[in-house]
């Protein structure tokens, strides 16, 4: 059985759009995108989902915690799991909030690193590095009450794509744009529907039963 790690923030949580300090009841595992995942790809994998409100690429959250940087907690969740097959790896929207100020070049260097880490691990089979999907998550849409979190955020989302491609080609891992198939909410600009974590799910499954990858 192939071990697959979803390694992501709230929407690889199951975040339904919300507003802040809104009530949050998760996505069921039917319709998040990893629960999708799970099953196209069929009995022959094992998908793990470990999503993060508000985890960020490489960078400490001055507000929220130090815990919710992506790059402390992936090794030890590689080695908990191993071994694992493949990392599809979707970070960088908390990156755009407006308090780390960060270009859209940082947030993509920030999640070519955590692809390094993956790399290096030793975590795939036979400790050999597992593979990986870099998936860019989809720009931010028309912000609500997320606005002042995320002001200036939009035009910069718009502009990630094109450095996590870099990224992806450096290392020689697959890549996915998921603002090609899926858009953020209108209700929040932020957060993926019901329908969008399907979409995504197909799409990443494609993507891993490329025979390319």
């Amino acid at each position: 059985m192939k071990t697959i790690l979803c390694y992501g923030d709230s929407n690889t949580w199951g975040c339904p759009p919300v507003q802040p300090g809104q009530a949050v009841e998760r996505y069921g595992p039917d319709v998040r995108w990893g629960g999708v995942l799970r099953t196209m790809l069929g009995p022959g994998y094992w998908v793990v989902e470990e999503g993060l409100g508000g985890r960020t690429t490489v960078w400490d959250d001055p507000i929220e915690g130090a815990h919710k940087n992506g790059k402390h907690y992936l090794l030890p969740c590689l080695e908990s799991h191993a071994p694992i097959d493949l990392v599809a790896l979707m970070l960088g929207t908390n990156d755009l909030k407006q308090r780390f100020g960060l270009a859209a070049a940082d947030i993509a260097t920030g999640a070519g690193a955590l692809v390094d880490i993956v790399v290096r691990s030793g975590c795939g089979p036979k400790n050999r590095a597992p593979k990986v999907l870099l998936i860019c998550p989809p720009p931010t849409a028309q912000l609500s009450g997320f606005a002042e979190l995320f002001a200036g955020a939009g035009e910069k989302s718009r502009g990630l794509a094109a450095h996590y491609r870099r990224e992806a080609d450096l290392r020689g891992c697959a890549f996915l744009d998921a603002g090609q198939i899926i858009s953020a909410s209108p209700q929040d600009g932020i957060h993926f529907e019901a329908e969008a974590h399907q979409t995504l799910g197909r799409a990443v499954a494609r993507s891993i039963l490329d025979p390319r990858i």
